[in-house]
């Protein structure tokens, strides 16, 4: 419902007192004007900046985005130039494959309210469950699949059956000794029993690798407790990733495979590429209710009069300027992008935003592989725990709605092997080059050879090389022949340790200016889409509380809490204010 049709010039005045205790700076514009200046700016069309777009259209404002490249950002489908023939579609690329845990709640949320043919719930019944997810191992070590055995919600709820879970039913499986394994678990604990001073206090400033105590402990188990599942759900290096960050991913995940906090399965893909289910659905709904797209723009810089922002500099693809005017501004651009736009004049306004030059970005970047024929790996994620590069992915097709060969490409592509990369910097086992430091071509081969050595190490022939039919990479990667290095235009942001005091909130010091991404604040925690469209909405609140606005505020969720382990949080405070460890925490 449209609520913001109902706000008049009096009940403006009467809120404003609202809008002075929500702690935002008018500036030289009065609350009982506020309201009447609707026109939003919103720079960047990735997920962020389209719900930012979404919660504000409906709520009655005038939205323009603007966007660089594509909508939709890294969530966005690629296709594959000059590769459609005979009335099909062009072969599906992305930027890496999709991945919708169950505890997303943000995402699945504004899924429901895009209709989607004649689905019940619009575009979320476009998911569907990943289940099987499997742990391929190199070197003739036995092939798992790390979370086959699925919880009862009663094994997650005392320390002691989450102990036994860990140890007897996931890291026994994977071939780490018993005394790691009982290590780890001990820790798993000790993080669920921490109360929020403490993980904000402590384990914010504790990396995840010092926090399991990997230096010290076997290859094996550094390769899968400490980092082969960090980079396979979590998408962090563990070396320089928070505790607080990388615990609260695992807390959420394995409430997620016991069903605890859900709005589906654990693990969920898309039901097709990720523009035809989701993205221009969505775009198209956002059309018809108004909202403005500006493609091709570029955001060169912000201009600053009377305290405000009063306009953006922005390039057209044809390198033509021009300047956007809005009442309201909304960043919704990637931080490295906003981090160049923070000129003098604007940190003059507010100089808390020049932390965001502190904030950390690492590589993870998908490659697709076509495929003549299908391959049977399993009904969900792989991830090769062995990999040099931290390679994750899944075939695509056995997901999708429609025939893969009789929709994309000339036809004779059958299937997409859609892989992440996210190791850039450790050399592979066919070069002995860094994926930094190779070309396109040796990219996909350094790729393809490290999973067959996982695939293929007892002898079966899983990924022959006659099964190839073509590849696509990130376009964001490129090779530069002069340096022999790759640059990449869409990096990801990491949560290093104690990186949460530079991160900003979507609300600035500047009264007309938000921020929106996956850098921002918000409960989950992590650079996700989940994160991006939660930031979008507390973005869009700012703007509502800024202009006076009595519309209903855009849906915030937390993340799920057992009250099961609220008790062991009460104890863990009172020991933190003490200066006591953690009561589970027996050493390192």
């Amino acid at each position: 419902m449209n609520t913001s049709k109902q706000v008049t010039r009096r009940s403006v005045l009467g809120g404003s007192a609202a809008v002075a205790a929500a702690g935002v700076a008018l500036g030289p514009m009065s609350p009982a004007l506020a309201v009447e200046r609707r026109k939003v700016a919103v720079l960047g069309g990735g997920m962020a900046g389209l719900s930012a777009a979404f919660e504000l259209v409906e709520r009655g404002y005038e939205v323009t985005v603007y966007e660089r490249n594509a909508l939709g950002g890294k969530a966005r489908s690629i296709p594959v130039a000059g590769t459609a023939a005979g009335g099909r579609l062009p072969l599906p690329g992305e930027h890496g494959f999709r991945f919708f845990p169950g505890f997303y709640k943000h995402i699945p949320d504004t899924m429901t309210r895009i209709p989607f043919a004649a689905n019940r719930n619009g575009v979320k019944d476009n998911l569907v469950a990943a289940p099987i997810p499997y742990f391929p191992r190199s070197g003739g070590r036995n092939d798992q699949q790390f979370f086959g055995f699925l919880p009862d919600p009663r094994d997650l709820m005392t320390p002691a059956a989450v102990e036994r879970l860990v140890v007897d039913e996931w890291l026994s499986r994977e071939g780490i000794m018993p005394d790691e394994a009982a290590y780890f678990a001990s820790r798993l604990v000790v993080y669920l029993s921490s109360c929020d001073a403490r993980r904000m206090g402590e384990w914010e400033k504790t990396s995840w690798w010092d926090f399991v105590g990997a230096a010290t402990r076997s290859k094996e188990y550094q390769n899968v407790a400490a980092r082969g599942l960090t980079r396979a759900l979590v998408a962090a290096k563990e070396e320089i990733a928070s505790t607080r960050t990388i615990g609260n991913m695992a807390e959420a995940f394995i409430y997620a495979l016991a069903g605890l906090g859900t709005t589906g399965h654990a693990d969920q893909v898309l039901d097709g590429p990720t523009n035809e289910v989701w993205i221009d659905p969505w775009v198209g709904l956002l059309r018809q209710k108004g909202v403005r797209f500006v493609t091709g723009a570029t955001v060169t810089g912000l201009t600053v009069g009377s305290g405000r922002i009063s306009g953006a500099r922005a390039r057209r693809a044809d390198g033509t300027a021009f300047t956007i005017t809005a009442d309201w501004y909304v960043s919704a651009m990637p931080v490295e992008r906003v981090a160049r736009l923070l000129t003098a004049p604007v940190l003059a306004l507010d100089p808390s935003l020049a932390r965001l030059h502190n904030l950390y970005t690492d590589w993870m970047n998908g490659l697709q592989i076509f495929l003549k024929r299908k391959v049977e790996i399993t009904r969900g994620h792989i991830a090769f725990l062995d990999s040099p590069w931290s390679i994750t992915g899944l075939t695509q097709g056995q997901f999708w709605e429609k025939d893969f060969a009789a929709t994309y490409g000339d036809g004779t592509a059958v299937d997409c092997l859609s892989i992440d990369i996210s190791d850039w910097t450790t050399p592979g086992i066919l070069y002995g080059k860094t994926a930094k430091e190779c070309t396109r071509q040796e990219i996909f081969d350094e790729a393809w050879a490290q999973m067959k050595a996982a695939l293929e190490d007892t002898g079966d022939s899983v990924l022959p090389d006659d099964i190839v039919h073509s590849w696509h990479l990130d376009p964001g990667i490129r090779f530069h022949p002069s340096t022999g290095s790759n640059t990449n235009e869409e990096p990801l942001l990491v949560n290093t340790v104690d990186s949460w005091k530079d991160r900003p909130t979507s609300t600035t010091r500047i009264p007309n200016f938000f921020l929106a991404g996956d850098y921002v604040r918000t409960n989950i925690d992590l650079a996700t889409m989940e994160g991006a469209n939660e930031s979008g909405r507390t973005a869009a609140n700012a703007i509502l509380a800024a202009s006076g606005s009595t519309a209903t505020r855009a849906k915030i969720m937390p993340m799920y809490r057992p009250v099961e382990w609220e008790a062991f949080k009460v104890v863990d405070a009172a020991r933190y204010r003490l200066g006591q460890k953690n009561v589970f925490d027996v050493g390192r």
